[in-house]
């Protein structure tokens, strides 16, 4: 079904690889409608609790493919925004996917790469990849990841890693947020793996489904706003089966099985 990605499920965890390697899964338009279909295909299976998305090869996207950029050129401005627009759905589709995305970044993440592990919700990389904006320095403009860089780092290193289009390296990107983590290259694959069943076996569905959306949308939200959705939340969170089976575990002392 899927010629430029992979999917696989495991023990509750999608594992979805960008699978172009000699082009340092570089993205294009095609690539981009694989990985929303894959991400519909997820969040439709009941059995499907968090998602793995990673690289395969030794990049873990090199942004957009140069063949791809070449193409681009010659469209009209209409295409150019459908196009422009594939790839918003694909950054919404990852972000407001009731289950929790894991980025396992073995190798470089640049430009429309960055912006896949910045969408994300957690990121975990090996230390030698590096990770950056190039876009400025090709005339391009890191639009759609703008909008996710300032809600996850803030503005001044939105502008500081978009103006400067300048490469750091994945301790930097944990040291400024970017990042949730670097693991060595031959503990990363077992590290994840832990942390992908660590949420599958001990966090509640609803709740990592509830919590992933309140994080959404309460920045859209002045403060007042704000916490009258949390509270609307948890109020939500109480009447869901999962509340009531865990409050139920935890008063009895029994161990809760997600």
């Amino acid at each position: 079904m899927y010629k430029l990605i992979t999917l696989e499920v495991k023990d509750r965890v999608a594992h979805l690889q960008l699978n172009r390697p000699d082009k340092r899964n570089a993205l294009n338009g095609k690539m981009v409608s694989e990985l929303r279909q894959a991400l519909r295909d997820i969040h439709a299976d009941d059995n499907v609790k968090v998602v793995v998305l990673s690289g395969a090869g030794k990049a873990f996207c090199a942004g957009a493919d140069l063949a791809y950029l070449e193409d681009l050129q010659s469209n009209t401005f209409e295409e150019n925004l459908d196009d422009s627009r594939n790839l918003k759905a694909l950054f919404q589709s990852i972000y407001h996917l009731p289950k929790p995305v894991i980025a396992k970044v073995t190798g470089h993440a640049i430009a429309g790469g960055a912006g896949l592990a910045t969408v994300c919700d957690l990121v975990y990389s090996v230390p030698e990849a590096k990770y950056g904006y190039t876009e400025v320095k090709i005339g391009f403009v890191p639009a759609l990841v703008s909008v996710f860089l300032l809600r996850k780092c803030g503005e001044a290193l939105a502008k500081d890693l978009l103006l400067t289009g300048r490469l750091i390296s994945a301790d930097e990107a944990v040291a400024k947020g970017c990042f949730t983590a670097t693991v060595s290259a031959e503990n990363i694959d077992e590290a994840v793996d832990r942390i992908a069943q660590s949420l599958c076996t001990e966090a509640s569905a609803d709740s990592l489904r509830l919590t992933k959306l309140l994080i959404a949308n309460v920045q859209d939200h002045s403060l007042a706003e704000g916490l009258e959705t949390a509270a609307t939340c948890n109020a939500e969170a109480r009447e869901t089966p999962d509340c009531k089976k865990g409050i139920a575990s935890f008063l009895n002392k029994e161990k809760i099985a997600w």
